[in-house]
């Protein structure tokens, strides 16, 4: 084989090696894709826990120090202030259920964001929209939502009809 042609054959064998690793993921890229994972299939728990309105079985998923911004609410920060947000959520006569639409896992492994949708079916409020989910993954190895917020699709209600 001459020299041009053995190079040209190296350089198509080194090319192809190339690519081969490429299209391998690597450890850590495994490893965020189990992470991810991880946290989308603890906030599929999480809707399952609320659809079966147990209050403090769906605030569990929450950080001790978590803040919920609900809609047309003041913050809650602290299970005992999110508690109060969840409450008529849960209440005998509504039901609750979202559905994760996308998981993105920071690559240090500690923090992830979820966006979704929701539903929320009551007599006096039915409601769907959209949500936004920070999880943090906690020294136990468990993944926490920190922070959570979510808003309604519905349009505002118009100002009251004037009475003649």
């Amino acid at each position: 084989m001459t020299n041009h042609l053995r190079h040209g054959f190296l350089l198509g064998v080194s090319f192809g090696l190339l690519l081969s690793t490429a299209a391998c993921s690597s450890p850590k890229q495994e490893a965020g894709a189990a992470e991810e994972n991880a946290v989308r299939e603890a906030d599929i728990q999480w809707s399952k826990t609320a659809g079966t309105r147990d209050l403090e079985a769906t605030i569990s998923y929450y950080a001790d120090d978590a803040t919920v911004l609900p809609p047309n609410a003041p913050v809650a920060t602290g299970k005992q202030a999110i508690r109060a947000v969840w409450a008529p959520m849960l209440a005998p006569d509504s039901s609750i259920s979202w559905e994760v639409t996308k998981v993105e896992v920071a690559r240090s492994g500690e923090l992830a964001y979820v966006l979704g949708t929701y539903q929320l079916a009551s007599k006096t409020e039915p409601d769907k929209g959209k949500l936004l989910e920070v999880w943090k993954k906690q020294a136990d190895g468990k993944w926490k939502v920190v922070a959570d917020i979510f808003n309604s699709d519905l349009p505002l209600p118009g100002p009251p009809a004037k009475t003649k």
